[in-house]
């Protein structure tokens, strides 16, 4: 049995490679993933993956490419926009209790539809693309392969 995985280019091209067994799913989306091929949409809010996860996620899954910009601050590429990383420190007081948030996320503009938006309306509003948090158990198919630390 063939399983198909459809694929968007950079430049809005469609494609659909097939592959012979789910053991070639993963390498096949990191091959076209490395090249900027993304296969589904990230759902609106983004994805939350434990923070665990934050320094070896392995951007070419979803087609990103992870990169510093010219201010030194780590970023990824994703469907040509620019998400940076936002680290939020754990706050722990009598009123409020929020752990480590590392998210990458990047301003919303006026065209991006109004359910994908973060903020109050008329103030600073992001769109996240992924977010780690949390002790939630690590998917080791989702990480750098071969990659320590």
């Amino acid at each position: 049995m063939t399983i198909q995985l459809h694929f968007t280019g950079p430049l809005g091209t469609s494609i659909s490679v097939g592959v012979q067994d789910d053991k070639e799913i993963f390498p096949t989306l990191r091959k076209y993933g490395r090249s900027g091929w993304s296969s589904g949409d990230i759902p609106a809010g983004g994805v939350t993956l434990p923070l665990a996860m934050a320094d070896n996620f392995d951007w070419s899954l979803i087609g990103a490419r992870h990169y510093t910009n010219a201010e030194g601050e780590q970023a990824v590429m994703y469907k040509g926009q620019s998400y940076k990383r936002r680290e939020l420190d754990e706050v722990d007081t009598k009123k409020v209790k929020l752990p480590k948030i590392v998210k990458y996320s990047r301003g919303a503009r006026p065209t991006d539809l109004p359910y994908l938006k973060e903020g109050e309306e008329g103030g600073v509003q992001y769109i996240t693309l992924i977010t780690f948090r949390g002790n939630g158990r690590v998917l080791d198919a989702y990480l750098v392969p071969n990659k320590t630390g």
